[in-house]
């Protein structure tokens, strides 16, 4: 996301003014992934499709329907360390969240701790939502204490999940939980991606479908990086979810979607030359889940955004179309955040 160099002139001393912000220690705490490459703008969009169809979402109860769903990592990062410039960029972000159904947010942190709270860093969240449309929106993250975060396991974070949601479909908030450890904290000499200062997690969220119909929806930002102890905890944080799945969401549908931060192409250097592979495919079998590329055969099954679902509690899902969009674009056609926003579209109707 950014250089360690960066990072470490960030944290190097205390804010003593919001007129030090060059300084601002929380900047490597917001790191949301490992480095991005062939993950990122640089990437060629990729379309594939099981439908052409352009219908607009439908929710009859009877016969079923479509609704187009989006995960996208908004680099929600302070401007001041930040190359992606979010001050400029997550109000343009904003109105385009609109055509989605169902909206899956990364880097949109809502919680934060006092060493934030005199920054512009804490208006992003309430830019981002400015000129959305949907009635149902995730609340604010409630801190660290309140979803039984460990600090005898895992150092106090600076900032919250960063995970929200917004839909079409009523929704029933249900959990915020996350990693059991991190790795990464200041100083990144020790190779780690400074996971430890943001809290990283999933969360679970019910979506209604229709009458007596919904599916679980997991929103999550993988621990990023390449070192043995990031892919040891990768590895953990994933048999975490799975048992979690395994437990709260026994014989339901399911979506899982969000940064994985497993780069699955094999090439990446923090691909733990194809431990992520190992580790995503490991997941998909334990949970019984489809990878959204694989159901339709995309050409870029590698990129650590993804989405993955099965069918469930009465409801029979499919994919229909995968792509990353390309249009999400400023005025000098830039892409507005260092991930291309993953857009999918989902087909439902009753089971039998």
């Amino acid at each position: 996301m950014f250089t360690r160099s960066v990072m470490k002139k960030a944290m190097s001393r205390k804010v003593m003014s919001v007129g030090l912000a060059l300084t601002l220690p929380l900047g490597a705490g917001l790191t949301a992934c490992s480095d991005s490459s062939g993950d990122d703008a640089q990437s060629t969009s990729s379309t594939s499709s099981a439908s052409d169809s352009s219908a607009p979402s439908t929710a009859d109860q009877a016969a079923g329907g479509e609704f187009l769903a989006v995960s996208y990592n908004v680099a929600g990062l302070p401007a001041e360390i930040s190359e992606e410039h979010p001050d400029v960029n997550i109000p343009l972000i904003s109105p385009l969240l609109n055509q989605f159904d169902l909206v899956l947010t990364q880097e949109d942190f809502d919680w934060w701790a006092e060493l934030a709270s005199g920054f512009d860093f804490v208006n992003y969240h309430t830019r981002l939502r400015a000129e959305t449309t949907h009635q149902f929106k995730s609340t604010k993250h409630p801190g660290p204490e309140a979803v039984g975060l460990d600090t005898t396991v895992r150092p106090a974070p600076e900032v919250g999940d960063g995970l929200g949601l917004l839909s079409r479909m009523a929704i029933t908030e249900v959990a915020r939980v996350p990693w059991t450890d991190c790795f990464g904290g200041v100083d990144t000499s020790d190779g780690g991606a400074a996971d430890c200062l943001a809290m990283k997690g999933f969360s679970l969220t019910e979506v209604e479908l229709a009458d007596g119909l919904s599916v679980h929806v997991y929103n999550l930002h993988g621990e990023a990086g390449g070192s043995e102890s990031d892919q040891a905890l990768q590895e953990a944080d994933y048999r975490q979810l799975a048992a979690y799945i395994a437990d709260h969401s026994k014989g339901a549908a399911v979506i899982v979607g969000g940064d994985t931060n497993l780069h699955t192409d094999n090439e990446h250097p923090d691909g733990g030359a194809g431990a992520d592979s190992a580790i995503w495919s490991k997941f998909l079998d334990v949970t019984g889940l489809t990878d959204s590329c694989a159901a339709v055969r995309c050409d870029q099954p590698g990129r650590i955004d993804k989405f993955a679902f099965r069918s469930g509690g009465g409801v029979d899902l499919k994919v229909l179309s995968h792509r990353f969009r390309t249009d999400f674009v400023d005025e000098a056609g830039e892409d507005l955040s260092d991930h291309q926003a993953l857009e999918v579209r989902f087909s439902w109707k009753p089971e039998g």
